[in-house]
């Protein structure tokens, strides 16, 4: 199992929820949600395949968010 962990700036709620609708139809085999109550407004993104990362951030850009890894 791969877990990639994203620092956002999503604050609203409908709009993860939009985002996640989206994400999911690009990596559908992929579990993916939001944590808005932590500071980092986290995304997180849990796969058995492979998770590119920079593909992820490139979709949240196209979205006007910001994301990024976030390092352990």
């Amino acid at each position: 199992m791969t877990v990639e962990v994203f620092k956002t700036n999503v604050t609203d709620a409908e709009v993860a929820n939009k985002i996640i609708s989206d994400l999911s139809s690009h990596l559908p085999e992929s579990k993916i949600n939001f944590d808005l109550t932590d500071c980092d407004n986290i995304l997180r993104v849990e796969s058995a395949g492979i998770i590119q990362p920079q593909s992820i951030t490139e979709h949240m850009i196209r979205w006007g968010y910001f994301c990024e890894v976030l390092e352990a």
